[in-house]
């Protein structure tokens, strides 16, 4: 948890009245480029002898603080969303719900019914 603070902190631009200003959400397709670039050269300089689970692990492990930048970017993306789940209104949620039901209870019964039937 750490790290993803000091990541995020070292992240920040750092600038004259950059604390008057918002900061500007980062782009999740340019942090995920980043951490694969990471991962591969990571993965590049890992010890022949070792196995590739464990050049693979090693490497996962090296690049953390970049993941943790990815994930919050999406994360910091979904919530911004206008369809998120907060935005819905209760009616819209009551519907959904009614066909989750449909879907996991009366479809499989009345198969099973029609199924008897024939």
């Amino acid at each position: 948890m750490r790290m993803f603070a000091l990541a995020a902190l070292l992240s920040l631009p750092i600038l004259p009245g950059a604390a008057a200003e918002a900061p500007r959400p980062a782009d999740p397709a340019a942090l995920e480029q980043a951490w694969r670039g990471c991962v591969r050269e990571a993965y590049a300089h890992q010890s022949p002898t070792q196995g590739r689970a464990g050049s693979q692990r090693n490497a996962l492990d090296e690049c953390k603080a970049r993941e943790d930048a990815v994930v919050a970017a999406l994360m910091a993306a979904r919530t911004d969303d206008a369809s998120g789940r907060g935005a819905r209104s209760l009616p819209a949620r009551a519907r959904a719900w009614a066909a989750s039901v449909a879907a996991y209870v009366v479809d499989p019964v009345s198969s099973w019914i029609a199924m008897l039937r024939d």
